[in-house]
């Protein structure tokens, strides 16, 4: 069981660390604001990780796995949701001038917590990985309901080392990223990364 227990980390350990939309807006959150919104929105990436477990266990993201349309809605409007960040990324980074009071006029508005929520519960794909792939890691001798348990649990700790350590590495790296040039720059990669990530989720499939 140790052995399964450790492939099951080294394959959640990859799929978190593989860069996607919560890695974007936790980007644009430290650079664009300060290191504590990045962990803020790390924080409401995990709160969301932890309601996409409570519906698995009780078996309801199974039901927006199964339901073409359910699972429209949710990517319609979680792309939506990402190409709003993205474009609004863009936008603030066309409002400053150089200096460090337009620079901070640029900076990200509304609550990151909100943010990391937000991206991670309109992110359909973590349906279906909670509900295809998920399962297929549990370890057998353990009952379907607490493997589930167990494995989004080491999917919460993972994420929030590595998001938490990449905050950690940008918030290093403070001074650099202070430069209106840089942080201009910084959000219009961000955004149109966002942006992009919002295409990709609007065009796939389940």
């Amino acid at each position: 069981m140790v052995l399964q227990l450790l492939a099951c980390v080294g394959v959640l350990a990859v799929l978190t660390m593989v860069p996607g939309p919560d890695m974007a807006v936790v980007t644009r959150r430290a650079v664009a604001s300060d290191w504590q919104d990045g962990m803020r929105t790390v924080g409401g990436i995990v709160i969301g990780l932890l309601a996409w477990g409570v519906l698995t266990v009780a078996g309801l993201t199974a039901m927006l796995a199964a339901s073409a349309t359910a699972y429209t809605v949710v990517k319609v409007v979680g792309a939506a949701s990402l190409v709003f960040l993205g474009v609004q990324a863009l936008l603030h980074s066309r409002t400053g001038h150089g200096d460090a009071h337009n620079a901070s006029v640029a900076a990200p508005t509304g609550n990151p917590w909100r943010t990391g929520v937000v991206s991670n519960m309109l992110n359909p794909k973590i349906a279906v990985f909670y509900t295809g792939l998920l399962p297929s890691l549990a370890p057998p001798a353990l009952s379907p309901h607490v493997g589930m348990i167990l494995l989004v649990l080491l999917h919460v700790v993972l994420t929030l080392a590595w998001l938490g350590a990449y905050v950690v590495v940008l918030a290093k790296a403070q001074q650099f990223f202070a430069r209106p040039v840089v942080r201009r720059t910084m959000a219009r990669i961000t955004g149109t990364v966002l942006i992009g990530f919002g295409i990709k989720v609007a065009t796939s499939s389940a």
